[in-house]
């Protein structure tokens, strides 16, 4: 098609000082006539196609028009282009992948990163994220039924702001109608997302994201240490999922896992994980842990009293 092979001319010029037109007709499988015709159309389009005359004459771009390739290292390209080659995946975004295309031109060697990323997931859980990033494009409102660490379902209308991605998870910060204030939702616990119509303006004294997630639940005071003893069949998925955690294997084999500053809002979370390891992680301090999964045990067992 011609407009692949224009793009493809494009990256050519750039990529090279001075390219002649039979070089370039032989590489389109064009006439050279096709190639003068596609130069015109090119500088048309705005960029500034020099001619050069003689016996190694061409065409190339101009050199102000060009990056300076002393801006950006072969590292600083691999790594830009890691980030956005995982992200237009997962947004299925053309414009991210017009800048690999720009950024692959600044150095021939960083084609091919020596590493790769994906902060995807399984496909219903990407078509979340679209929408939520075609939300937050267009300004609109979302509506969705949201699920709370207390097991509360409710109906919620928010006003995107941004998609952060942290501790292996996506969430959605916004807007919250029914809150009234600013709010962080974590993306699995997002059902029956719906893209609204209606357009909305940023809040003037709109908070900053970074000053959110530190303030949430971080102000309560009795902070103590956790110790968690994994037994061996558990010991991979502790590593898995306590990764930034002081770890220190004992002498029989099983691995005492300490969580360092933690408080009494900790125990929404880490008492249902603890048990999620079944007999493979007992609570060994402090005791008000060990209480909490202890009662939460008893509540199960009320549960299968008559099997």
């Amino acid at each position: 098609m011609k407009l692949e092979r224009l793009i493809s001319m494009i990256y050519m010029l750039l990529n090279h000082e001075i390219l002649s037109a039979s070089a370039l007709a032989e590489k389109y499988n064009v006439s050279q006539r096709t190639i003068y015709r596609d130069i015109e159309t090119i500088c048309a389009a705005g960029i500034p196609v020099v001619s050069y005359q003689g016996v190694n004459g061409g065409y190339g771009i101009m050199e102000e028009y060009k990056m300076d390739k002393s801006l950006l290292g072969s590292y600083d390209v691999n790594s830009l282009v890691t980030l956005l080659r995982s992200m237009s995946t997962v947004f299925e975004d053309e414009k991210a992948e017009e800048t690999i295309h720009k950024l692959q031109t600044v150095h021939q060697e960083a084609k091919k990163p020596s590493m790769s990323l994906d902060i995807g997931s399984w496909r219903p859980y990407n078509e979340t994220l679209r929408m939520i990033h075609d939300a937050l494009q267009r300004q609109l409102v979302v509506k969705f039924e949201y699920v709370s660490t207390k097991g509360e379902r409710m109906k919620r209308f928010v006003e995107p702001v941004n998609l952060l991605y942290k501790y292996d998870s996506w969430y959605l910060y916004g807007y919250c109608r029914l809150r009234n204030d600013y709010r962080e939702f974590k993306l699995p616990r997002i059902v029956s997302l719906e893209v609204t119509g209606e357009h909305f303006q940023h809040h003037r004294h709109e908070p900053k994201v970074e000053s959110v997630w530190r303030s949430n639940g971080l102000a309560e005071a009795d902070e103590f240490d956790v110790v968690i003893r994994i037994a061996p069949p558990a010991m991979a998925r502790a590593l898995d999922f306590f990764v930034g955690a002081e770890k220190r294997f004992e002498e029989d084999g099983s691995l005492n896992i300490l969580l360092t500053n933690q408080h009494r809002g900790s125990m929404r979370w880490l008492v249902p994980v603890v048990l999620s390891f079944g007999d493979g992680a007992e609570v060994i301090e402090p005791p008000v842990i060990r209480k909490a999964v202890k009662e939460q045990l008893l509540k199960t067992l009320e549960k299968y009293r008559e099997v």
